[in-house]
Parts: C-alpha cells; sequence; structure tokens
C-alpha cells in the first residue's frame, strides 16, 4: 500500500473489515474469516497502475445483494457492479485506493 492509514481507513470504514492489530508498516484485518495483512510500500508502483489481473483476492460471501448495498452507502468504488456469473456465481468486484481489486462472490 502506498499510503496504509487511508488504505486501512478504506478496509475499515467502506468495507467494514475489523481490525485486528498492527505492527510497524502493517495492519491485520479480517472479514469473517476472511484474513488480509496489509503492508505500506510508499516507493512501489500502485497496483492501478500495472494492469496486472494477479492484484485481486476473491471472498465468497453469504448474501452478496445486502453487502452489495451496504459496501454502495458506505461509498466503495467498484471495478465491476453485482451480476450473475456464467460460471454460476453472483458477483461484484471493489477497488481499493491503490487499485487492488476485491471480488465478493455468492454461489447461486
Amino acid at each position: 500500500m502506498n499510503d496504509l492509514a487511508a488504505s486501512t481507513d478504506y478496509f475499515v470504514s467502506v468495507l467494514g473489515f475489523k481490525k485486528d492489530f498492527s505492527l510497524d508498516g502493517w495492519e491485520f484485518l479480517s472479514f469473517g474469516r476472511f484474513r488480509l495483512m496489509l503492508g505500506e510500500c510508499p516507493d512501489d508502483l500502485p497496483a492501478s497502475e500495472t494492469n496486472s489481473h494477479s492484484f485481486f483476492a476473491h471472498v465468497l460471501v453469504d448474501d452478496a445483494n445486502s453487502l452489495y448495498s451496504r459496501f454502495k452507502s458506505n461509498g466503495a468504488t467498484f471495478s465491476a457492479d453485482i451480476e450473475d456469473k456464467p460460471w454460476g456465481l453472483r458477483e461484484f468486484c471493489v477497488a481499493t485506493p491503490d487499485g487492488h481489486r476485491i471480488v465478493f462472490a455468492q454461489e447461486l
């Protein structure tokens, strides 16, 4: 993360992650059983500038519609709106401040 404080705030305030603990230059977050480590790398190229599909996570959830609505009302940035996919998932994609992409999906 180029700005660890801003990224942490987005994950906690907008996406509803829980802040588990902090270490120098690191934040450990959780979203139910999904765990995430955010590390500060202020001089690295932001993920949004790499055009790489390797910068994402895929999180299975119980109620994608409610989560999408909650994220939207909290001001989340979406890189894909919610829709049913031919691979049997209802999913949407959230963009983080650094440009990482996280897909939240529910099995149909």
